[in-house]
């Protein structure tokens, strides 16, 4: 029997229940909803615009796409490009009437969108030798099986797969409703871990499976999904259930990687293939700037562009001279392009000016938090700088979250935008605050010690004993 036709025999009494139940978690907060993912057919309205994601059915861009994509954005926006915290791009300051002409341009230098579910692999499947599967591979005959299914489910606008072949830039810190990651079994032989809800440390394991076994598995998941539905994510399907009715080749256990590579840097493939990867500051650059770097990049070699997670951009095709003198280029026009640079710590959402619900300009205070706080920026720990309460930059738990508010802001230790704060400072008190901060950690961390460490082992009372001292 199908997973799906079972699960819906065993759960039938209680599947709309179920799916209430899942939602009964989201604060009461209406306007703080977000719905589907804004696209060229369906932009979505902020402080300076429309706002269009971008994410483009093949594994990057050739130069002459990625530079027709920036001379559209700065032809039909405000020139503003983000890559996101999951690798998307995003294109900013589109107005109603300037909508079909950036469609046109991006139609025409060959970019064709995704659509349909969200499937992610990392960005460098199919070119990693450290990869264990392929994960490009398999997530393509998921597609042609979605796409076949008729009639199509009917499933929440946000709902992610991820597929996650191993390698250097693994997926595992993200967060997905379905997740597939390759292990090594017996020799010669790879089976694909089937997991549903949070990252890779998080997620609940279902079975262990084939290749040949996990696109089916998958599809029956969403089938469940589907009718559970239109809203049911993955945190709403019975585990017990699932469990019983999924073959299982090995035991289920979940490895993730215990140290997560950036995509910063320069990342040898073999064969005199190498990977340099770039971010740009705050995860925002100008198309301007944009311009220029590749202009640097196509003639040293380059000639391919990708985007990855943590708000990374991957330059293909240099060899390791070249690779060095694009990175140093790149220094001036835009990017950070070290691991260590203390801003890759840093989580930051557009903010006031770009947003119409933030109540703060936090690029400008991500400036403070690098010159006020240096002691916190060591690395261990992610400092989420949100406008207010919606925490797109960062959904999840993160050491520090500083939240605007209308009067000023909330600070929130080891918690969510969504988070009760600790404290409320008023606007002006920003700059003392972040000093006392680093002064805690500074006075209190032990030889070794990170700042992750000190402050979870001071607690958050000492962080709020601190926050109030004059």
């Amino acid at each position: 029997m199908a997973v799906a036709d079972r699960y819906r025999m065993e759960r039938h009494d209680v599947a709309s229940q179920q799916a209430a139940d899942s939602l009964a978690c989201v604060p009461d907060a209406p306007s703080m909803a977000r719905g589907a993912c804004p696209s060229l057919s369906a932009p979505m309205v902020t402080g300076d615009g429309l706002l269009v994601r971008l994410r483009p059915i093949t594994p990057g861009l050739t130069i002459a796409q990625f530079r027709a994509l920036a001379e559209a954005t700065a032809k039909h926006g405000n020139g503003l490009i983000e890559i996101t915290a999951r690798g998307n791009l995003q294109l900013r300051g589109m107005t109603a009437s300037s909508m079909a002409g950036l469609a046109a341009d991006i139609d025409r230098a060959g970019i064709v969108p995704e659509s349909g579910v969200a499937i992610e692999v990392p960005p460098l499947s199919g070119l990693d030798p450290l990869e264990i599967a392929n994960a490009r591979e398999l997530a393509l005959r998921l597609r042609w099986e979605i796409a076949a299914l008729d009639p199509q489910p009917e499933l929440a606008p946000k709902l992610t797969i991820i597929i996650d072949g191993g390698g250097r830039l693994t997926l595992d810190a993200m967060s997905a409703d379905i997740r597939l990651r390759a292990t090594k079994a017996e020799v010669g032989l790879t089976t694909w871990n089937l997991a549903i809800g949070g990252t890779a440390q998080t997620a609940t394991v279902l079975a262990s499976l084939s290749a040949d076994q996990a696109v089916p598995a998958v599809i029956e998941l969403l089938k469940v999904l589907a009718h559970l539905g239109p809203t049911a994510r993955g945190r709403a399907l019975d585990v017990a259930s699932l469990q019983a009715g999924f073959p299982s080749t090995q035991d289920r256990t979940f490895s993730a990687n215990d140290r997560l590579i950036s995509p910063i840097g320069v990342h040898h493939l073999g064969d005199n293939n190498l990977v340099l990867g770039l971010r740009p500051s705050f995860g925002q650059i100008h198309a301007g700037d944009v311009l220029f770097f590749l202009d640097i990049a196509e003639a040293a070699g380059a000639n391919e562009i990708r985007t990855a997670p943590d708000h990374a951009l991957l330059v293909l095709g240099l060899d390791d001279e070249a690779a060095q003198n694009v990175q140093r280029a790149a220094a001036s026009h835009g990017f950070r392009i070290s691991v260590d640079d203390p801003s890759n710590h840093i989580d930051v959402c557009s903010g006031a000016g770009a947003c119409a619900s933030a109540f703060y300009a936090t690029k400008s205070v991500a400036a403070d938090l690098l010159g006020e706080a240096p002691e916190l920026l060591d690395g261990s720990l992610t400092a989420h700088l949100s406008g207010c309460r919606k925490g797109c930059a960062h959904p999840g738990k993160a050491a520090i979250t500083i939240v605007g508010a209308p009067t000023g802001y909330g600070i929130v230790v080891n918690g969510s935008a969504l988070s009760e704060p600790v404290a409320y400072i008023g606007k002006q008190e920003l700059k003392s605050v972040l000093a006392r901060m680093n002064r805690l950690v500074r006075n209190n961390k032990g030889a070794g010690e990170s700042a992750k460490d000190c402050l979870t082992r001071l607690g958050a009372d000492a962080v709020v004993t601190a926050l109030r001292q004059g």
